[in-house]
């Protein structure tokens, strides 16, 4: 009987022993586990910190795309304005050129300005009972259409310095004269005395400077009398020296 007790005592010392091995084994592998559990956690939350920074990072890749996909169609469009805006810039310049070219011709066409024209084939002319404006009929030259044959009135197509000359004849005795105008302000008086009763004549040149639509005329005072025919004694000439 003792030695069943005994022996049952062994056996139950060895299932203690046991299951404080067991215990000791189940401690260890809980804390083992705790262990891997604390860093599966620790791995987890690493990944999830790089999953939401890899998350962030995309985001802002996709800001700045839209940024830049943005930009690129203002760009676009800027260029399609530029690329609309040269050529109407070509057309405009291809206009301008035209007219710049059609400017110069009227220009050049403007700077040839010159006239001679007689007074007339009647013979006498004159005397008048007051100041008369001779009006010089038989156009010679009128290059520029400056000069007026029905008015006897030249007008400056453009601004410069014109030169004018007249040759005025008569062949009874007596005072031969005539006033220079530009606008209505006398220039010049050139006057001769035929004492001889013979074909005489005077000449007389003058520089003005004149503008644009200013009017130039010779004009008989008063009592005097020219003379011209065919030949053309009497004459009155001007021409543009230069544009100023």
């Amino acid at each position: 009987m003792e030695t069943r007790l005994s022996s049952t005592e062994e056996q139950l010392d060895q299932i203690k022993n046991q299951s404080a091995v067991l215990e000791v084994r189940l401690r260890v592998s809980e804390k083992r586990l705790e262990e891997q559990e604390t860093g599966s956690s620790a791995q987890f939350s690493r990944m999830e910190s790089r999953l939401t920074d890899e998350q962030s990072r995309t985001a802002e890749f996709e800001t700045q795309l839209s940024a830049v996909t943005f930009r690129l169609n203002v760009t676009k469009e800027l260029l399609d304005d530029l690329k609309n805006q040269s050529l109407a810039g070509a057309a405009e310049l291809a206009s301008l050129s035209e007219r710049l070219t059609a400017a110069q011709g009227n220009t050049e066409d403007e700077l040839k300005v010159a006239f001679s024209a007689g007074l007339t084939d009647s013979g006498i002319v004159g005397p008048f009972d007051e100041e008369t404006t001779l009006i010089f009929s038989k156009t010679i030259t009128n290059v520029g259409r400056g000069y007026n044959s029905s008015a006897g009135v030249f007008t400056a197509p453009v601004t410069g310095l014109y030169f004018f000359s007249f040759t005025a004849a008569d062949y009874l005795k007596g005072y031969m004269g005539l006033y220079l105008y530009r606008n209505e302000q006398p220039v010049s008086f050139s006057l001769d005395l035929n004492d001889h009763g013979g074909y005489t004549s005077m000449t007389s040149a003058v520089a003005l400077q004149l503008d644009r639509g200013d009017q130039v005329r010779l004009a008989l005072p008063a009592s005097y009398r020219l003379y011209d025919d065919s030949r053309n004694f009497s004459v009155f000439s001007g021409f543009l020296l230069f544009p100023v």
